[in-house]
């Protein structure tokens, strides 16, 4: 297959290019390289000895889209992870992340329809589910759009409901929507990683910055919730496993519209992250209790049965792999891409 990759030049997209040319399909990049580097096509070129040519631009214009097509395609399928994604500054800027994170939505569907495309793969998360008495979270878990704490999550699931509108009325082509835990690791080359612009909203990548010294100590945010060692669980899963999946979802895509949950379906807590990471390294690292952070659930893990039942997939890596390939990503590249 040809796939363009929406925001193809991310933290996701880069590690999901990879898988698709290590698969044998072949890939266009287009980002408007906001949040990563245009080195990232270099970098995806010295590991796969394969080229993903990238088209700068943003995926919300009609007309950047219709170049991408013009200039590469035709395309079989569209993997869509063009999206603002940080849950706190979606509170505070939200009508950015609903113009962003709908708009590159509809300017993909309306150019991929009317060229042609047969699979449309979106990224959504597991922020979704907004009943932690639903835990593990399976794919039928209560989605209710009033009871979602932050934007971005509000945007991913109406998402979801425009998808699925808009497969109803093209009933021959596939959309396949995988809702995501919590992407970590890096490719074990350490030519690609998570590269997050000023300071990290994300635990993994928060962590790795304090182990390099670019910053001072980690924030526990909470260590009273109702969990082993009181500190929050989550649903860590290698990056590269998540790339594998989405290969997985187009190679099996058939018409319809279908979800499946993207995760180990086993939650690791805190504490236990950075315990894994500073194995790693081999010492300590500097860190504090913090207050909870508003509408944090104390857990959030999935069942993913769905996904190797229907997908084959399975992830295979554990967290001391993911914690492994950041800290070598991370000392490769110790100021980021452009450091």
């Amino acid at each position: 297959m040809k796939v363009l990759l929406a925001g193809g030049a991310g933290y996701i997209g880069a590690h999901t290019a990879v898988a698709l040319l290590d698969a044998g399909h072949e890939v266009v990049l287009l980002d408007s390289l906001d949040n990563t580097s245009a080195l990232v096509e270099q970098r995806i070129a010295q590991i796969t000895g394969r080229s993903a040519p990238l088209v700068v631009g943003d995926a919300a214009d009609d007309e950047i889209v219709e170049r991408a097509f013009d200039e590469h395609g035709p395309f079989d399928a569209i993997i869509h992870f063009a999206a603002h994604k940080a849950v706190g500054e979606s509170t505070q800027r939200p009508l950015d992340y609903y113009a962003n994170n709908l708009d590159t939505t509809f300017a993909l569907l309306r150019v991929g329809l009317a060229r042609g495309i047969r699979s449309f793969v979106f990224s959504s998360t597991g922020t979704v589910y907004s009943d932690p008495a639903d835990l593990p979270f399976t794919e039928e878990a209560t989605r209710d759009l009033v009871s979602l704490s932050n934007p971005y999550s509000k945007t991913k699931l109406m998402n979801e409901v425009v998808l699925q509108d808009v497969q109803r009325v093209n009933p021959d082509i596939n959309i396949t929507s995988l809702r995501y835990f919590n992407p970590v690791g890096a490719h074990a080359s350490g030519l690609i990683g998570e590269d997050p612009q000023g300071i990290p909203n994300n635990l993994m990548p928060f962590v790795a910055r304090v182990a390099v010294g670019r910053l001072e100590k980690i924030a526990v945010f909470g260590d009273d919730y109702d969990t082993p060692d009181g500190t929050g669980q989550r649903d860590y899963i290698h990056v590269v496993d998540l790339a594998e999946g989405h290969v997985a979802a187009l190679e099996h895509a058939q018409p319809g519209f279908a979800v499946y949950n993207l995760g180990t379906g086993q939650p690791v807590s805190v504490l236990e992250l950075i315990a894994s990471f500073e194995k790693a390294i081999g010492r300590e690292l500097p860190k504090e209790v913090a207050p909870r952070r508003p509408g944090d659930m104390a857990a959030t893990y999935c069942d993913p049965a769905k996904a190797e039942r229907e997908l084959g997939w399975k992830a295979r890596l554990t967290i001391d792999d993911m914690t492994r390939d950041v800290w070598n990503w991370q000392q490769q590249n110790p100021g980021g891409y452009e450091g």
